[in-house]
């Protein structure tokens, strides 16, 4: 699989990933100082020249020097011609959903990060949005969920924790047979260097920029990239109005974290690719979960519409919740932690950690059980990495140990 710029849709002066990282929206002229390195614009307020005359600056909610120019970044790198920031993907998941009112229908894939099946359960849900949760991988379930009232759809791909890839291109043609309904995808497993969702026809790309996109585990940011004008004046009405939006800190952080996303993704996609073929060959290892790998059921579908894959492994340890507890506790490298995207290796186990709020009987149909464990794999030297596996495994299975 090709990892550079394949499909690759870029507005600003340059074609290619990586300078687009660095350069776009980062112009020295924009600064008094011409300062290369763009500064932390940490004022809440900007003078006025006269009531009402001000130079595209009021107040910091409304809009930041060093937030604008992370968004004009990110809307690069997407392939969009607007970008917003948020103070968390939740909070973007939240700006989002106030586009519509009581009432409206949302149809959410089934197999989705467990705090937005939390939020449009338990908060959506109870305000008066209509929300139902569909497996979108089945598109014959997803065109027969919609309804009159259907006004977004929202993908995640690859799912979260399961690795299940969805046709955005196929979802985008069927949700648009149907009149002004919005169909947005969850990036943030793929970031915006291996798969850009407009490009396929969404009309919203969001993703939790405190994975990949900033991928140094010290920011929480949420960002959504559109291309409508309309649209964008709404959302932009929105981040100003419900004020869930990031610190100056926060952006330059983010921003910073951008110059290198192509080449850490390639690394994660290197590493997870190495990883994922040592899990498979394994006999304590039931089934691996990994989108690059052959055996995956979506993996043409993968090539098609992504570039490359990140370093997101599911598996099924061999035995019981006791083999995978002892795995988990017996990693030295691996950190056994939440979230995902960052330069060190992460593992969780979804059931008991990230998934614990969505309800056990939907958590058995989506096959969240007490074996599966996620992995987030980093950018150490892939040699310790799996070595880190093996004698966690070793210690979940010693009798494997002892028979081979």
């Amino acid at each position: 699989m090709d990892t550079e710029d394949k499909g690759a849709v870029f507005c600003g002066g340059f074609k290619h990933f990586a300078t687009q990282a660095i350069h776009a929206g980062q112009e020295p002229e924009q600064w008094r100082s011409m300062a290369v390195v763009p500064p932390i614009s940490l004022s809440t307020t900007f003078k006025q020249l006269g009531p009402g005359e001000h130079m595209g600056y009021e107040y910091s909610r409304s809009g930041n020097p060093t937030r604008n120019c992370l968004e004009k970044a990110v809307a690069a790198l997407d392939g969009a011609k607007y970008s917003l920031a948020y103070a968390s993907g939740l909070a973007a998941t939240v700006n989002i959903a106030h586009l519509w009112k009581a009432g409206d229908h949302i149809i959410c894939t089934s197999d989705v990060y467990g705090g937005t099946n939390r939020y449009f359960r338990r908060i959506a849900n109870e305000i008066g949005l209509n929300v139902s949760f569909v497996d979108c991988s089945d598109l014959e379930m997803l065109e027969a969920a919609i309804t009159p009232r259907t006004k977004l759809v929202w993908l995640e791909t690859p799912t979260n924790p399961m690795m299940t890839v969805i046709d955005i291109k196929a979802c985008a043609d069927i949700v648009h047979k149907h009149g002004e309904i919005l169909l947005s995808v969850d990036n943030t497993f793929m970031s915006a260097y291996f798969q850009r969702p407009l490009a396929l026809g969404a009309d919203i790309c969001m993703c939790s920029a405190t994975k990949y996109m900033n991928g140094h585990t010290d920011v929480v940011m949420g960002l959504i990239s559109v291309n409508c004008d309309k649209l964008y004046e709404r959302l932009k009405f929105l981040q100003n109005s419900l004020g869930a939006i990031p610190s100056p800190f926060d952006c330059f952080l983010c921003n910073r974290g951008l110059k290198t996303l192509g080449l850490r993704m390639k690394q994660h996609f290197q590493n997870a690719m190495a990883v994922a073929q040592f899990l498979e060959s394994d006999p304590r290892v039931e089934t691996v979960l990994y989108p690059g790998l052959p055996s995956h059921p979506q993996h043409e579908l993968m090539k098609r519409q992504c570039s490359g894959c990140s370093g997101m492994i599911s598996f099924y340890i061999k035995g019981n919740l006791e083999h995978a507890q002892i795995f988990l506790k017996s990693l030295k490298l691996f950190v056994l932690a939440e979230s995902l995207g960052g330069y060190e290796s992460l593992a969780e186990h979804p059931g008991i950690m990230t998934h614990a709020s969505v309800p056990e009987e939907d958590r058995k149909v989506l096959g969240i059980s007490d074996t599966l464990i996620r992995l987030s794999v980093g950018l150490e030297d892939v040699e310790d990495i799996i070595e880190d596996l093996d004698q966690s495994l070793k210690a979940a299975h010693p009798e494997f140990t002892a028979r081979n």
